[in-house]
């Protein structure tokens, strides 16, 4: 579910506080996405979840990359109606949990 390899390559690249730091926006920005997202209130559904894989891929949350980038190719195809968001939400929710109690754990040092 986690590539740790991804996330100590970023915290490589870009230490610890600014990792902090990354962590903390893309979860900011996340969970407005995948509130968005699971109320059916994306008015762009495909660019959510873009946004979201990027972000997932950048935090080595691969598993949450693979399902974001089915459905962002669904929504392009104007086949959105078939993208399975309660199941992105929840990914989304258990990614973060494990990530945060990882790290909390110090799993990625």
């Amino acid at each position: 579910m986690i590539d740790w390899d991804r996330l100590n390559e970023l915290r490589g690249e870009i230490g610890d506080d600014d990792l902090a730091e990354v962590v903390t926006v893309f979860l900011e920005e996340a969970d407005d996405v995948v509130r968005r997202i699971a109320a059916g209130q994306s008015a762009g559904l495909e660019a959510d979840l873009h946004f979201l894989k990027g972000s997932a891929l950048n935090l080595g949350l691969s598993d949450l990359a693979m399902l974001c980038q089915s459905g962002e190719k669904l929504a392009a195809a104007g086949r959105g109606n078939q993208v399975n968001l309660p199941r992105v939400a929840s990914l989304y929710e258990a990614s973060k949990r494990r990530f945060l109690g990882a790290l909390a754990q110090g799993s990625a040092a």
